[in-house]
């Protein structure tokens, strides 16, 4: 088994939005820091954090993280944040201008896919995405299988 390295295991994923590569084909990913509150960030540190059904929104020139459920931090005082509360993103201006020309135009949802430390900073994967019909998802998953069952035939026929 490969050792991971230095870079690898300080950029380790918090959590993942597994249900965003079921919903949507994703086109593009962008990376994005976040505007958090330091209890957030403790609580991220924790790993109570869920991504499932969350968005981002572009409102006057800024992009915003919406519906991230992160949960109180265990050992907090007076100090406390609002789970639910709108996270501003942070990404360059021509980034922004980019998303802003693709969400309006196409319409397109900027859907974030996971969140991690990157240099002991919480980083935000942010993928540009199309909704998926049903029947497109009916199609990855009757190709996943045939893949499955070819791996299976090769794998016999070397025995």
């Amino acid at each position: 088994m490969k050792e991971r390295t230095e870079r690898e295991l300080a950029q380790s994923s918090i959590a993942e939005n597994r249900k965003a590569y079921h919903d949507y084909h994703l086109l593009e990913t962008f990376e994005a820091g976040l505007v958090l509150l330091g209890t957030e960030v403790k609580a991220i540190r924790e790993g109570r954090v869920n991504l499932r059904d969350s968005f981002a929104r572009v409102e006057n020139g800024e992009v915003y993280l919406c519906n991230v459920h992160i949960s109180p931090y265990s050992h907090r005082g007076y100090a406390d944040h609002e789970a639910l509360r709108p996270r501003k993103l942070l990404l360059h201006r021509d980034e922004i201008r980019k998303l802003i020309g693709k969400t309006v135009e196409r319409g397109m949802t900027l859907v974030p896919v996971r969140l991690y430390f990157k240099k002991g900073r919480v980083k935000v994967a942010v993928s540009l995405a199309k909704g998926k019909k049903e029947y497109d998802k009916r199609e990855t998953i009757k190709r996943r299988e045939t893949d499955r069952e070819t791996r299976a035939a090769i794998k016999s026929s070397k025995r």
